[in-house]
């Protein structure tokens, strides 16, 4: 009869302490649920501002550096925050249970997920929250910045600026464009036999140098400041020498070194040119 009673209690003892066990892991995972949506939708307030302010500056001519450097930052913080907030929906639908009808039901695999998921959460939490942190200080800095906006001339768009501004939009290319507007416009006409300024474009193959140049070639105040717009590449680039004297106004002259630059034909160019007489655009 001990037995038995011993038995029993032992039995209501266990499903009790795994009752309690299911009810705290169950209100843990309400909690950490209810914590990440309120910091999916804290982010996607952030990354709204922070897209509104981005786009409104793109329209506009910057030849403020400080301000070219504050629109860095935020349009980097804001890509950043974008990508958190995929990792953070996607990870919901997981935990959803959207993905039970392609995934593998063996123990082994189930045991692995589990694993690696634990693993990867914890990483993503911490990342989440820096970058919250990291975008809710760079939008609250940019009040100063959104007032000295209104005071910058805005852009007029043409269709294919329009599709230009998706592509440049997509890779962050904002300050870039703005510092190659700012470089033409300002520099005045160099007397005598002074050398002229010369901004670098240097990057990796296929990361937009010549559409970021394209763009900034198609404005209009471009095109009124200078006479002429030469495009030349690394095989043809002496022609300005020949052609320079017969050449009247201001003329912008575009060179694309498809690879790298040969000894000699690197001191040529700055026999004739300091190359690099501002700080490079990468």
């Amino acid at each position: 009869m001990e037995v038995a009673i011993s038995a029993v209690t032992g039995e209501l003892l266990s499903r009790f302490i795994s009752f309690l066990t299911n009810k705290y892991r169950s209100s843990l995972s309400h909690a950490h649920s209810e914590e990440q949506k309120k910091m999916v939708e804290r982010l996607h307030h952030l990354l709204m501002r922070a897209g509104t302010i981005v786009e409104e500056a793109d329209a506009r001519y910057i030849t403020n550096s400080g301000m070219m450097t504050q629109l860095k930052n935020l349009s980097e913080a804001m890509y950043r925050g974008c990508r958190v907030l995929d990792t953070l929906r996607y990870r919901t639908l997981q935990d959803s249970g959207s993905f039970d009808e392609v995934s593998n039901d063996s123990s082994i695999n189930c045991l692995y997920l589990a694993k690696r998921s634990r693993t990867t959460g914890k990483a993503v939490h911490l990342e989440s929250h820096d970058t919250l942190e990291s975008l809710e200080i760079v939008v609250a800095n940019m009040a100063e910045f959104v007032v000295l906006l209104g005071g910058c001339e805005r852009m007029s768009r043409r269709p294919y600026d329009v599709y230009l501004y998706t592509e440049n939009f997509m890779f962050g290319r904002h300050a870039e464009k703005q510092k190659l507007l700012s470089f033409l416009l300002q520099h005045s006409d160099p007397h005598g036999d002074h050398a002229p300024a010369i901004l670098p474009v240097i990057g990796g193959a296929s990361v937009g140098k010549k559409t970021l140049v394209a763009h900034v070639c198609s404005d209009e105040r471009v095109h009124s400041r200078f006479s002429s717009i030469l495009h030349l590449n690394g095989d043809n680039f002496m022609r300005i020498l020949d052609n320079g004297r017969s050449m009247f106004g201001m003329v912008l002259v575009v060179i694309t070194f498809a690879s790298d630059i040969g000894d000699d034909d690197w001191k040529i160019l700055q026999r004739v040119a300091r190359f690099g007489s501002l700080k490079p655009i990468f």
